[in-house]
């Protein structure tokens, strides 16, 4: 798992990254099982030694303890010899003071023990050189090894394979349901790559993090990244939280069930235990009994049905079933179920949508002031649109002909009357002008106005 964002050792042992001499996350943060080091900027008391333990990493989540005996200057990412069974292998420094410690006392390791093998020295261009080489045969050596594994007929699989820094010796590792013989199989392969051959069977969940992958939440694997203990998980984990018992949405990567289902579980059984406990129970009334069939952890609500109408759901709040609860127990029944309103009220408005009138406070301009104009422009466009109305034309300089008066008419009353009405009928021929503009762009045209005080022409002669 290789990285290219400038992690990696700098000048002077210095690891590069966001330079912050060694106690950055970032100069180890491209590899798995990352531990920040918190104590990096933290002098040590006067007259007290550093801890000479480091952590070394080696290929994918293998992560071993030595001994600095040589006293070297060690920092994080620094590509180190250590000790071997036989010869010596190359690894990267992932930690290095006193949280060594911790790890140590986090894995039950002894301080003392004699299984923490020493450093050599730091790795030269020439070890660097012959452990890439090794690491470039991994792959083609993996699959030339199933392939014999299989024409052996031996029921096991090849899932990773590791060479030793200075190349002679590597490590398979395999998967397998039962006991494997493969005596065989270690002499062809010895054969084969001309190296010492070790295999080391490991479980599904140690196969997953040395893999790597993308889990169904999409991010990856909590066991390649920094996951280091795996925990038994039951499915009793999954009833507890209310999840389906399916098994094909219930298991990882590696075909068991998520470590993700421990995570919350203990906040779900303290939240259950405010929950009345109706195993095998059922709520007496008398309507009927009552049966419990589902259970909303989060809105703190049960949900119950009757045998007649196993169809109609009644929502009931804790506290409502506890009290019918100790009511049963005492030989009292109830009428029927009182389904709790006032929380399907809430539901219901917390489902429903809200539109927000926001005001325009700070004088902005509106952001659909362009398709207004757009709209319009698309509407004259349109064919049989183009023609000026001069009736709604503002400024008009048609004139509009008089109505002729009728004169001829022989009552004087007939005549007041058509007058009074056609001053009460809005005008929508009349040009429009400016507004507070109330004189007329062509008094010739314009109507005599009827009297104000009896609003009745004078027809007397």
């Amino acid at each position: 798992m290789g990285c290219s964002s400038g992690c990696g050792t700098g000048k002077d042992g210095i690891p590069a990254g966001c330079n912050n001499n060694g106690s950055c996350g970032t100069a180890d943060g491209c590899n798995k099982l990352t531990v920040f080091d918190w104590l990096g900027n933290m002098s040590l008391p006067e007259g007290q030694k550093p801890f000479d333990i480091v952590e070394v990493r080696f290929k994918n989540s293998r992560k071993e303890f030595f001994r600095n005996v040589n006293s070297l200057t060690l920092n994080v990412g620094d590509p180190i010899a250590v000790e071997a069974g036989s010869g010596h292998d190359i690894g990267t420094v992932s930690l290095t003071g006193e949280l060594v410690r911790l790890q140590l006392k986090k894995r039950n390791v002894n301080f003392d023990s004699e299984e923490i093998r020493k450093v050599y020295r730091k790795a030269k261009q020439s070890d660097i050189d012959k452990w890439r080489e090794a690491q470039a045969l991994e792959t083609s050596t993996m699959y030339r090894a199933r392939t014999i594994a299989l024409r052996l007929g031996l029921e096991m699989k090849l899932s990773d394979v590791e060479y030793q820094g200075d190349k002679s010796k590597a490590i398979f590792y395999y998967t397998a349901d039962a006991r494997v013989d493969f005596r065989e199989l270690i002499k062809v392969l010895a054969d084969e790559f001309k190296v010492r051959i070790e295999m080391r069977q490991i479980g599904a969940r140690q196969e997953a993090s040395r893999l790597g992958g993308i889990g169904s939440c999409g991010r990856e694997l909590c066991c390649s990244t920094w996951l280091t203990d795996f925990r038994t998980v039951n499915t009793s984990a999954a009833r507890y939280q209310q999840l389906s018992l399916n098994p094909l949405k219930l298991a990882g990567q590696c075909g068991k069930l998520k470590c993700c289902l421990n995570y919350e579980l203990d906040s779900y059984v303290d939240a259950l235990k405010e929950f009345p406990d109706l195993d095998g129970k059922k709520l007496q009334t008398k309507k009927g009994d009552a049966f419990l069939q589902k259970t909303d952890i989060f809105r703190r609500m049960m949900w119950f049905s009757y045998r007649s109408e196993p169809g109609v759901l009644i929502p009931m709040d804790i506290k409502e079933v506890k009290k019918i609860v100790e009511a049963n127990a005492k030989g009292e029944v109830p009428e029927a179920l009182a389904p709790a309103v006032r929380s399907a009220e809430k539901l219901l408005s917390a489902t429903a949508t809200v539109e927000h009138n926001f005001e325009n406070v700070v004088g902005q301009d509106s952001l659909t002031r362009f398709d207004r104009d757009k709209k319009n422009n698309r509407h004259k466009n349109k064919p049989g649109k183009n023609k000026p109305k001069p009736q709604q034309a503002q400024g008009s300089s048609q004139v509009q002909k008089p109505k002729p008066q009728q004169q001829n008419k022989p009552q004087a009353k007939q005549q007041a009357q058509n007058k009074q009405g056609q001053q009460n009928k809005p005008n929508h021929n009349k040009p429009q002008g400016k507004p507070g503009d109330n004189k007329p762009r062509h008094p010739q045209n314009r109507k005599p106005n009827p009297p104000k005080n009896d609003q009745k022409p004078n027809t007397e002669k």
